[in-house]
């Protein structure tokens, strides 16, 4: 298969993205490593950083699914990413005239974590409007091969330039990603119109958990959504454990440890190169069932690491194991989610999922913390690595019927104020030729 173009618009979409995530990439882990080099924070104050920071933004951001919904999307994103810049610039500023303070380094945290919230619920709209549907699945791949690019250079990258130009240098790259895919997203031409609504502008307080509720009432999503929040959780639990089992207990070098972690990012190039390829001879369905309990076997192995180079080729190994399923699997579920998402509600159902992943890693993280302060690291591993077995239960073990024509159920309401008006055709998608988003989104 050659490559398959998807139009001027989507490039400019993508590079916007490629832009914000390898500048997120170079900056990651950056405010933690501010807190502890300039603020001298201790362990307490680091981890309240990593945790209620994002808690926070998560609870900002609960009712501006509701809001985006109902706004055009290419100004919404554009706006998510001109606070995200603005907010984390005024940390080199205030560094630079010797104000900075622990309490401004929690505020960012959440003002860019609710930004990130409201920047992906609009951003997975405006792609569902801005693509033909069976390129959904092509333009989720290449975002996703993108991710796992950043992360296998950035932070090596991000680490050096701390090294050599200080510890706000990577901060400075970060926000300027930011201003930068902004004006990429502002490059995308085309007339969005304003989605309309019966009802009055103000957001009804059931509208602030329609999201959820279409998560759990679809017969589809909602195995594939509590299946979601447990791997996503108990891997992402994992990461930190494996730092003092790494670091601590096994004696890793640093350099080692970061090339454990690393490396195996190629293996999300390999997965996404994959997604379109095997979809396409094995079906939707059974990539979802067979991926995903792919993806939950091999965790269990990092609580067999050992010191030495045999345990640095585990690591690796495990890690390019779980980076391949997860990159073949996450498009493949991406584009489901937005193929059986209703137009008029994609924003909500986006913004719910950000909301309950942020939610999940945050309290399976301290569960992780407290077993494993009670036990041992390689214990907690081991217990996360056991839990995830079970987590393939959760995945809907047939196709429902009634799953496939939830579309065409969602697209009869085309007349009313909330479904797709003039400009997308009888499936609320733009045809070739006509403007981006120019109805509500889908």
């Amino acid at each position: 298969m050659g490559r398959r173009s998807l139009g001027r618009q989507f490039g400019w979409l993508w590079a916007a993205y490629a832009v914000s995530a390898y500048g997120s990439a170079l900056g990651f882990g950056a405010m933690p490593l501010i807190a502890l080099l300039v603020l001298h924070a201790s362990p307490a104050q680091v981890s309240a950083l990593s945790a209620v920071g994002p808690a926070v933004g998560a609870l900002i951001a609960l009712p501006l699914g509701p809001w985006v919904e109902f706004h055009r999307k290419r100004p919404v994103m554009i706006a998510m990413d001109l606070a995200r810049f603005a907010v984390m610039m005024t940390i080199p500023v205030a560094y630079a005239f010797g104000r900075l303070s622990f309490v401004q380094l929690l505020v960012v945290s959440a003002v860019v974590a609710s930004a990130k919230i409201t920047f992906q619920a609009a951003n997975g709209a405006y792609l569902k409007a801005l693509v033909r549907p069976d390129d959904l699945l092509v333009a989720n791949a290449r975002f996703e091969s993108t991710t796992w690019s950043s992360i296998a250079v950035g932070p090596p990258l991000g680490g050096a330039a701390v090294g050599l130009f200080g510890p706000v240098t990577t901060v400075v790259a970060d926000a300027l990603s930011y201003l930068l895919s902004a004006l990429g997203i502002t490059a995308v031409r085309g007339r969005e119109e304003r989605p309309q609504r019966n009802d009055s502008r103000r957001v009804r307080a059931g509208e602030l958990l329609d999201g959820w509720r279409h998560l759990l009432t679809h017969p589809g999503l909602r195995g594939l959504y509590l299946n979601q929040l447990l791997v996503g959780g108990l891997i992402m639990a994992t990461e930190p454990l494996l730092a003092v089992l790494l670091l601590g207990q096994l004696g890793f070098p640093p350099w080692q440890y970061g090339l454990a972690f690393a490396a195996p990012c190629v293996g999300g190039l390999i997965g996404s190169r994959l997604a379109r390829r095997v979809v396409a001879r094995y079906g939707q369905h059974r990539i979802l069932r067979t991926v995903g309990t792919l993806r939950a076997v091999w965790l269990i192995g990092l609580a067999l690491v050992q010191p030495g180079i045999a345990g640095l080729a585990t690591v690796i190994a495990v890690e390019l194991a779980i980076i391949i399923s997860m990159s073949l699997y996450n498009p493949v579920l991406a584009t489901y989610r937005l193929e059986h998402t209703p137009g008029d509600r994609v924003a909500r159902t986006l913004s719910a999922l950000s909301i309950s992943s942020s939610a999940s890693i945050a309290v399976l993280g301290a569960l992780g913390g407290l077993l494993a302060g009670a036990t041992s690291p390689r214990t907690a591993v081991t217990i996360a690595g056991l839990l995830i077995l079970a987590s393939p239960l959760l995945l809907p073990r047939r196709q429902d019927p009634a799953v496939v024509s939830d579309l065409e159920l969602a697209t009869a309401h085309a007349g009313s104020p909330a479904g797709p008006s003039h400009g997308a055709n009888s499936r609320g998608v733009l045809r070739p030729g006509e403007s981006p988003a120019s109805s509500p989104p889908g």
